[in-house]
């Protein structure tokens, strides 16, 4: 299918998203709102549109580095995740690039609507097709907040009927609610009602981004790649240091690391959902994929874990994310880890915590050989340590700076508990 130019999207869209005098009642959100009444088509502008990066709850700020780093203009640190504006260029190389977040969102549109006779006719007026494809199903999602439109299947009702009887896009049935992720052979398109204001965006993604595609072995209760990454952003971690990881698990933290080290682009293995809109345009995604540096490392990196079968999980993993010859993995209980020859850097560890993986009375014993092994043979290194429980964290007996919010992790919430120079 031909890609269609930017220009033309974003002018055919923009007579929705272009922004009136009236504000809404939510500050949490700047989104172009569409007129409040009369035609909706008022004109057109090229103005970009916002996109939206969902982030872990607790981690929005570090995201927003992350974002602002890359080039990404004016992130804005929002409830649940970072946004800027932009374009298609931008929603690819966002999804391409960044490490941190959990899936990027594109805010094609908005408009109000005080009943669903009114949600009707403005949802058959917007352009779908010109980001949406005939051929490719799409499945709808909605909520609704503070809004006169209150039944959100009513609402999702319309919109599907909208999509199949003025674009001719088919729709895919809703989502299982235990799946985080659309099908791979559906779009996901998010509909939020909020105040009165219907927004519309379409998950770029697909698949949530911590799947780098390169990660088939996994251990029990693994970190995700995605807060693997900010969690070594917050400990200040550039790639030009060491790391250590001595319960290294499926190798999480230590294939993130060498792969920030060597300028490896976290999407460079996987496919986004939005390959699959009819705005995509190959011949500039291409260019994009183009423009990574790789590097070899100055240091390496390295993981020790007492399970040998976490060992050989790490060591396959590494091989498909291109990071073997930077990475070393050993059979070694954490009472005998040491730090490579060479400087000082960070030793990063995800230790097992009570309602993760056992009870926490005898875990005390192994947080307690973490701490005197760490300051016994770690002088000079930082310490990045992950838990759900602080009375295990204390038990290192570690000086600890003031620990990090809160973050959700399966049906858990926790923390990084880091450390100057020991």
């Amino acid at each position: 299918m031909r890609a269609l130019p930017i220009a033309r999207i974003t002018a055919r869209l923009g007579a929705f998203i272009r922004a009136p005098a009236r504000r809404t009642h939510s500050r949490k959100r700047r989104i172009p709102l569409a007129p409040a009444g009369g035609n909706v088509y008022d004109g057109a502008m090229t103005t970009p549109f916002e996109i939206f990066l969902a982030a872990p709850p607790g981690l929005e700020p570090v995201l927003a580095e992350e974002a602002a780093e890359a080039g990404f203009p004016a992130p804005r640190v929002l409830e649940g995740g970072v946004a800027f504006d932009g374009g298609w260029e931008e929603v690819m190389r966002a999804n391409l690039v960044l490490r941190g977040a959990t899936r990027v969102l594109a805010r094609i549109g908005a408009f109000r609507a005080l009943h669903l006779a009114q949600l009707d006719k403005r949802a058959r007026r917007f352009p779908w097709g010109e980001v949406l494809r005939t051929d490719m199903p799409v499945r709808v999602d909605v909520t609704s907040r503070r809004s006169r439109i209150y039944h959100a299947g009513a609402a999702r009702e319309r919109i599907e009927t909208a999509l199949r009887e003025s674009a001719g896009i088919p729709v895919a049935a809703p989502r299982d609610k235990e799946s985080e992720d659309p099908p791979e052979d559906a779009i996901a398109l998010k509909i939020r009602i909020e105040d009165d204001l219907v927004t519309i965006s379409v998950d770029t993604s697909g698949p949530s981004l911590h799947k780098r595609g390169h990660k088939e072995a996994v251990n029990k209760a693994p970190l995700r790649e995605t807060l693997a990454a900010l969690f070594l952003r917050q400990c200040g971690y550039t790639g030009a240091e060491p790391v250590v990881d001595p319960m290294c698990g499926s190798g999480t933290f230590v294939i993130e690391a060498a792969e920030i080290a060597a300028g490896l682009l976290p999407g460079r293995s996987r496919r986004f959902a939005f390959e699959d809109l009819a705005c995509f345009d190959p011949v500039r995604w291409a260019a994009l994929k183009e423009t990574a540096a790789p590097r070899v490392p100055a240091v390496t990196f390295h993981g020790s874990d007492r399970d040998e079968g976490a060992i050989r999980m790490s060591t396959a993993n590494a091989a498909r994310a291109g990071v073997t010859d930077w990475t070393r993995f050993t059979r070694l209980p954490v009472s005998e880890a040491r730090p490579p020859e060479g400087t000082p850097g960070l030793v990063m560890v995800n230790p097992p915590y009570g309602a993760r993986l056992g009870n926490p009375k005898l875990l005390a014993g192994l947080y307690g050989a973490l701490g005197q092994t760490l300051k016994q043979h770690f002088t000079g290194w930082r310490v990045g340590l992950i838990t759900s429980e602080e009375r295990l964290a204390r038990t290192t007996g570690l000086r600890f700076l003031p620990p990090g919010p809160p973050v959700p992790h399966g049906s858990l919430r926790i923390r990084l508990y880091r450390t100057d120079p020991l």
